[in-house]
């Protein structure tokens, strides 16, 4: 319904060559097909955007695109909304170039969960489908032109409409192998090279989170920038935040089809109208590839979980193939360096928790009384759990400490072995590894602020001996939210004894770093005591990479 009613809005909107409106901002094309030159301008506009929040620029996707890192800002109409949550974001970068640089745009517009194994449908949210979805229509962005009139799109409707409208997680749950003239998949998964994954790519992470990558380093190193429904932008580094799937899933890498204006007619003042818009098919593609799916060794029975990855005839895991892929020159792994890209990109999203958990207490949600359920799902939802809570956001946090401490634990094992991918010219690895972390979690600095307004200060280790203690849930006092244990600390906390319960309940949850969409969480407080199906677990997983670091010293 959502779809339907927005783009009725967006055809209300179009104009006549004659009668056009204020509110009106056409949608033209004078370049009918999109070009490598195009697709090298489009990695660089998102390159700008990227560095811009790396550098701590701005940090909103109105504030970016409003900013000097947007070169196309200065020509803008008024009425541009200037919002993206994750899954609109690459939409959104990606048409408001192609309306800046007039070329063809579309979009799949409704699709279908396949069938499940046993032929039944899939799950009812196509966003969490098992097979992932198929195609039923997609939206052009055309003028259309008949004798008596000319129809333009209207730039606003589709930017502030059409394309939220249209975009969920679900857009990307397809494999990329559908190319058909009419119905082909809006991305086609790439090759792991450095013509495939490169500015502009789309990361799909099938937990339901969607990034785009802005820059990729000489070792390898995939950044990213990603939106949330607060319309805020952050920046991270390619890690095991994002997993594998079955690849009818469309996990993974992935990049914008090119499109091409076809049977277009050029008018005398060099825009086309009418014409249809195609997506190039996978076999022009030069960097379209299945490798990241089923490794450089697959199975021979087809099984995409046992397909290997090797480098230098060393099977190496996925995440490692992936950089050492990217990697200029030698292909190796640099653990100290390893260790200093991982724990800057946790200091990373532990700065930008501070203003994602302050706003429920800037909002008030914290001084109000819990709702007696959980919602449904906690990672899937809406209203102010999905605008104020953390589940999502801290389960990506987990992982990102586990991989700390599993990447150094395969670092430190594969030297010992003498592996020749990895490159260490020292006499004490451990050693000089904690030496790294000790560092660098000590210089990265945030501070929240208390539900009495003071300022407590933490850094990065205080942030990981407390994280599985930070509560996501957005009706918990904002020093809950970040772990507080201490009287000292918790006496500002204004939890009622059912809230306190709440928070003591919530701690299987907690434990908790697999983001599962499929399982049912909307439990009163009298349900929650303990883990239940896909909801919680036990005890919370080893991140300890202090301990173990001395231990192997």
């Amino acid at each position: 319904m959502k779809a339907l009613l927005l783009i009725s809005l967006g055809l209300a909107t179009s104009f006549s060559a004659n009668f056009a409106s204020a509110q009106s901002v056409p949608w033209k094309i004078s370049q009918p097909q999109w070009n490598e030159n195009h697709e090298k301008t489009f990695g660089e506009f998102v390159t700008r955007i990227g560095e811009a929040v790396e550098q701590r620029k701005c940090n909103r996707v109105d504030t970016c695109l409003k900013s000097a890192a947007n070169p196309y800002f200065n020509s803008d109409p008024a009425g541009l909304t200037y919002y993206a949550d994750c899954a609109d974001l690459p939409y959104y970068l990606r048409g408001y170039f192609a309306w800046k640089n007039q070329l063809p745009f579309s979009i799949i517009s409704k699709m279908q969960p396949n069938a499940t194994d046993d032929g039944n449908p899939s799950d009812k949210d196509i966003r969490y489908s098992p097979k992932g979805n198929s195609i039923e229509t997609r939206y052009d962005i055309l003028t259309k032109k008949s004798l008596f009139k000319t129809t333009i799109p209207n730039a606003l409707s589709v930017l502030n409409n059409d394309i939220p409208g249209y975009t969920f997680s679900a857009n990307y749950r397809i494999m990329g192998n559908i190319d058909s003239s009419n119905l082909y998949t809006d991305f086609y998964p790439v090759k792991l090279n450095r013509q495939g994954v490169r500015p502009g790519t789309v990361i799909y992470d099938p937990n339901g989170h969607v990034a785009i990558v802005y820059k990729v380093t000489d070792d390898g190193h995939i950044f990213y920038i990603d939106a949330h429904p607060d319309n805020s932008l952050t920046m991270g580094l390619y890690t095991p935040k994002f997993v594998r799937s079955n690849p009818a899933q469309g996990a993974g890498f992935k990049r914008f089809r090119p499109l091409t204006l076809v049977d277009g007619r050029l008018e005398s003042n060099g825009l086309y109208t009418g014409g249809t818009i195609q997506g190039t098919p996978n076999s022009q593609l030069k960097d379209y590839g299945t490798e990241q799916f089923f490794g450089n060794m697959p199975d021979p029975a087809g099984n995409w979980s046992k397909g290997k990855f090797t480098i230098k005839n060393q099977v190496v895991n996925y995440y490692d193939y992936v950089r050492m892929s990217l990697t200029l020159g030698e292909q190796h792994i640099d653990p100290l360096s390893d260790m200093g890209q991982l724990v800057a990109d946790i200091c990373v999203s532990l700065q930008d928790r501070v203003a994602a958990v302050d706003g429920a207490r800037t909002a008030g949600i914290d001084q109000k009384m819990h709702p007696i359920r959980l919602p449904y799902n906690i990672y899937g939802t809406d209203g102010e759990w999905e605008n104020y809570s953390t589940p999502s956001r801290d389960a990506r946090l987990k992982v990102s400490f586990m991989d700390l401490l599993e990447q150094t634990k395969r670092n430190i094992a594969a030297w010992k072995k003498h592996d020749p991918t990895i490159k260490y010219n020292g006499g004490n690895l451990a050693q000089d590894l904690y030496k790294v972390y000790a560092e660098k979690a000590k210089a990265c600095q945030f501070s929240y602020t208390t539900s009495n307004g003071k300022s407590v200060l933490m850094n990065l280790e205080a942030g990981r001996q407390r994280l599985f203690a930070m509560s996501f849930d957005p009706y918990n006092c904002i020093e809950r939210r970040w772990g507080a244990r201490l009287p000292e600390e918790l006496a500002t906390c204004g939890d009622d004894a059912t809230k306190t319960a709440w928070y003591n309940q919530e701690q299987w949850l907690r434990n908790q770093w697999e983001r599962r969409y499929d399982a049912r969480m909307d439990y009163t407080l009298q349900d929650l005591r303990g883990p239940l199906p896909g909801a919680g677990i036990a005890d919370a997983p080893d991140i300890d990479i202090v301990t173990y670091l001395r231990s192997e010293m």
